[in-house]
């Protein structure tokens, strides 16, 4: 276990590492000259000659990568180039909305895919299951921002039940955790349906018929334990999905949250932001990964760490 553990923490740095140089140097590369967005369009040339110095931008890229590294190292994010804050701050203070984004995606998508996936299983080869494992495809094929606005339409616009956008009450979090979790939860559908099909084959299940249990009980009592195991286990995984995501969602409906403050970065070339989120982002995703791989063996005993 120890060893196994130490294996991938070293992956994980190498990842990281990783992400951080081919990030750097795509932003390096961009056509985009982040001084010109800082000292607007009637500056001097000499004017944008100083303020490239001040930042270290005409070094060239071995000099400001291993600069930002040893940064990085300490903890130091930088400094953001529009706002004149630290990123570290910046991203802290967006963080908690994120995550509550992200809690309540994870809840949606266990609560629709878990229910669809139990019942297709049930009624397997019916048009019942048919149809919910069609749904389930088209939910894991939609655009994150397709199903968004057509949620604000339904719901925010045709309804009024919710909020077009904004944060603060649990009204504001039911349509983007939603959008979120529409996706996840046709991947849990399609695992969970799989999963209770191979259990209703098992020799338990069939000694608890004969000996005449209900239906309900021996679904809900003896088989969806042992079915959501496998299912639970993967949930550490979710989070690399709605990192790559929560930037869309959170754009479409407001959400106060990194996703939106890497858009805005993006919008305005604020490189040390960008550099900042994708790295919160990436430590995330490999966070959740290691996570899902530790826990598993304890929730599924037919998981092995290797």
């Amino acid at each position: 276990m120890i060893a196994y553990l130490g294996r991938r923490l070293i992956q994980s740095l190498l990842i990281l590492l990783g992400v951080s140089l081919i990030t750097f140097a795509l932003l390096y590369l961009l056509p985009a000259d982040p001084v010109r967005q800082i000292a607007g369009r009637s500056a001097t040339p000499q004017t944008v000659e100083n303020i490239r110095q001040q930042l270290g931008l005409d070094q060239p890229f071995v000099i400001q990568y291993w600069r930002y590294l040893t940064r990085l190292i300490s903890g130091d994010l930088g400094r953001s180039y529009i706002q004149r804050s630290e990123v570290t701050e910046l991203i802290v203070s967006r963080l908690p909305a994120s995550l509550l984004l992200m809690v309540g995606a994870i809840l949606c998508e266990l609560l629709i895919g878990l229910s669809m996936g139990l019942i297709a299983a049930v009624k397997r080869g019916t048009a019942t299951d048919q149809t919910l494992m069609v749904a389930s495809f088209v939910g894991v094929s939609a655009p994150q921002f397709v199903v968004g606005l057509l949620l604000l339409y339904v719901f925010a616009v045709r309804l009024s039940w919710f909020p077009i956008g904004g944060y603060g009450t649990w009204r504001h979090l039911v349509l983007p955790s939603l959008t979120m979790g529409i996706l996840g939860a046709g991947w849990y559908a399609r695992m969970m349906r799989s999963s209770m099909i191979d259990v209703l084959r098992q020799d338990y299940v069939r000694t608890a018929r004969a000996k005449g249990l209900a239906r309900r009980a021996i679904l809900f009592r003896h088989a969806l334990p042992n079915a959501i195991l496998p299912v639970i286990a993967m949930i550490g995984i979710d989070i690399g999905i709605f990192m790559g995501g929560i930037v869309v969602v959170e754009s479409v409906f407001g959400w106060p949250g990194i996703g939106q403050l890497a858009w805005q970065a993006i919008q305005r070339v604020d490189i040390p932001i960008i550099m900042g989120v994708t790295l919160v982002s990436a430590f995330a995703i490999v966070l959740g990964n290691l996570l899902a791989d530790i826990i598993a063996p304890f929730i599924d005993p037919r998981i092995k760490l290797r």
